[in-house]
């Protein structure tokens, strides 16, 4: 399914003002911009709150990519315990790790968990 939204041509000023126009450039895929490997994409939502010092917030909708390997400090979706969950993927020296807030669990003592993948977007409302 495409989604196709209107797409102005001028940048919109974070600063000062600036004169705007009304000239509308093209339509926008959506699913072009976000989703770069659609076979191996899927959206869910975050619930709770242990993620929000990285930006990830009750409610959200996350873009997860299963083909992309995770990097230090990528954010990912792992099988914990057979829950689904958001966490920080951390590699270090011998051993990697998944955190979010204080807690870390140490994968080489959890063989059982499981990357699903990585996150590639945030999709938030601005409140």
């Amino acid at each position: 399914m495409k989604l196709k939204l209107p797409f102005y041509i001028h940048k919109v000023g974070a600063g000062f003002p600036s004169p705007a126009t009304d000239y509308i450039e093209d339509d926008v895929d959506l699913n072009s911009h976000l989703i770069k490997n659609a076979p191996a994409t899927f959206i869910i939502r975050v619930q709770g709150k242990s993620m929000n010092e990285v930006g990830i917030h009750d409610g959200d909708l996350l873009i997860v990519d299963r083909s992309i390997n995770p990097k230090n400090l990528s954010t990912v979706i792992a099988n914990v315990n057979e829950e689904l969950v958001v966490k920080t993927f951390l590699k270090e020296k011998d051993n990697n790790y998944l955190r979010s807030g204080q807690n870390k669990l140490e994968l080489k003592e959890n063989p059982s968990v499981i990357i699903w993948g990585v996150v590639t977007y945030v999709i938030h409302k601005f409140h």
